[in-house]
């Protein structure tokens, strides 16, 4: 007992001082037990905007800072999606801390070298490089959930001690909640911190009251809906009910790889400006197989820039990164009905023709893709990474950023009982989900293969 008591005190002592750290932030609940935990996998995990980031962050900083010649890793699922935000927030925790992190490598740095010898690499999963490369003494995963059960357990075969200059080496990250069968909480070697908004003092002060900040945090995450609403407002490990596709990551999410120049390749549009406009890029394999390679997914820009948007994608560029007058060829080109925004289309040179928007048969199409088929793969994958750019104001709205984020949104309404209604979904995050039911109809509706021409 008294060991335990000596232990809980300079556990204390840890967290008070990383408190004290030139004029440190106040951290409470998880977020302050997150600053002295000693554990070799842990997780801070909580609903949207606890500060969950901060204080991992924070303790990353204060590790690296502590331990001379440490060898650290920052990481996420994908490389690309490391920043602008999480890099923006290590920022400004070195600047505060004082700990004299330099950054190696531009606006989205390679690595950080400590005063005292310690390195932090950042990375991806997809891109592990010099990251993982060697041991290291701490890593950290930015939105773990992102990660699969084997993305973690490879990270702990980097974190095992051997060769690592401290005596505590961990794995730790944040995440947001997703589905109870998530490996995060299933996980038993795995301890889970619980954070809550409570615990971020620019959300409730000191008396428990809410700040002028809080109160528009609040109202946002309180306007969400279904399964969004449950965990990003309020922190549950729930599953999507009713859920339109049965979408499943671990099978239909890939990673990137290069589209062989023979395989066909498909434009789709979905129009909007206040609702997302979306473009969306396919391409088809000798078995008929079709993958989501490349998205435009954005809210308030016109028909006009968006136009600009595409055809930048769609060009080619040589080895030396000068401009190839060649294009990516488009077989053909689907878009929403818009008289006015197909003509604007075409002012740029992209020619669409009008979708077929059958709602009932295009999902049961969509479906038939998403099962496996003989040889244990489906019909229809999505990339990693597809996104080119992210639309900020839909992540500061707590809406679907991708298509990929649509699955889980696009929901059966449900009856007086509590069942789905398996007629007409419900007309909200369907845009993605629109463009891809435009595509598969014209794959495999009425119109036959034989039938495609090339066009767009």
């Amino acid at each position: 007992m008294y060991a335990e008591h000596i232990e809980r005190e300079r556990a204390r002592a840890t967290a008070h001082r990383a408190q004290q750290r030139r004029g440190g932030p106040t951290f409470r609940g998880a977020a302050l037990h997150a600053q002295s935990i000693t554990t070799h996998e842990w997780i801070l995990a909580g609903p949207s905007e606890t500060g969950k980031t901060w204080a991992t962050l924070w303790r990353l900083d204060a590790l690296l800072a502590q331990t001379p010649r440490a060898q650290g890793a920052l990481v996420r699922k994908v490389a690309a999606d490391i920043g602008p935000t999480v890099l923006r927030t290590f920022k400004k925790t070195i600047e505060r801390s004082g700990s004299g992190a330099t950054p190696y490598g531009g606006e989205k740095p390679e690595w950080y070298d400590y005063p005292n010898g310690a390195r932090l690499f950042v990375g991806g999963m997809d891109r592990p490089g010099k990251v993982l490369s060697g041991e290291r003494d701490f890593v950290y995963v930015n939105q773990a959930e992102e990660l699969t059960l084997d993305d973690w357990e490879t990270l702990t075969t980097r974190t095992t001690g051997r060769g690592a200059v401290t005596g505590t080496p961990m794995l730790f990250g944040d995440c947001n909640p997703g589905p109870p069968t998530h490996w995060i909480i299933n996980r038993p070697a795995l301890t889970v911190l619980y954070s809550r908004h409570e615990d971020n003092p620019s959300l409730y002060d000191d008396t428990g009251q809410l700040t002028p900040q809080g109160m528009r945090t609040m109202g946002i995450l309180g306007n969400l809906t279904g399964v969004r609403k449950k965990r990003l407002r309020f922190g549950q490990w729930v599953a999507a009910e009713g859920t339109v596709y049965d979408f499943d990551r671990s099978v239909h999410l890939i990673d990137p790889f290069p589209i062989p120049p023979e395989w066909t390749r498909i434009r789709v549009i979905d129009f909007g400006y206040t609702n997302p406009f979306v473009c969306q890029w396919w391409a088809q394999d000798s078995d008929g197989r079709i993958y989501l390679y490349r998205e435009i997914y954005m809210t308030r820009r016109t028909v006009k820039v968006h136009a600009t948007s595409i055809q930048d994608h769609e060009r080619w560029y040589l080895p030396d990164g000068s401009d190839n007058p060649e294009r990516e060829q488009i077989v053909f080109s689907l878009a929403d009905h818009d008289a006015e925004d197909r003509a604007t289309l075409e002012e740029s040179r992209i020619y669409t023709r009008a979708a077929n928007k059958a709602i009932t048969v295009g999902i049961q199409k969509v479906e038939e893709r998403l099962k496996l088929a003989g040889d244990g793969k489906p019909r229809l994958f999505v990339m990693r990474n597809a996104l080119v750019e992210q639309d900020e104001a839909l992540v500061n709205a707590r809406q679907p950023v991708s298509t990929e984020q649509e699955f889980e949104m696009y929901v059966w309404p449900k009856g007086q009982d509590g069942k789905a209604i398996k007629e007409i979904p419900i007309d909200m995050h369907n845009h993605g989900m629109d463009a891809l039911r435009y595509v598969v109809m014209r794959l495999d509706g009425a119109v036959t293969s034989s039938a495609l021409g090339a066009f767009g």
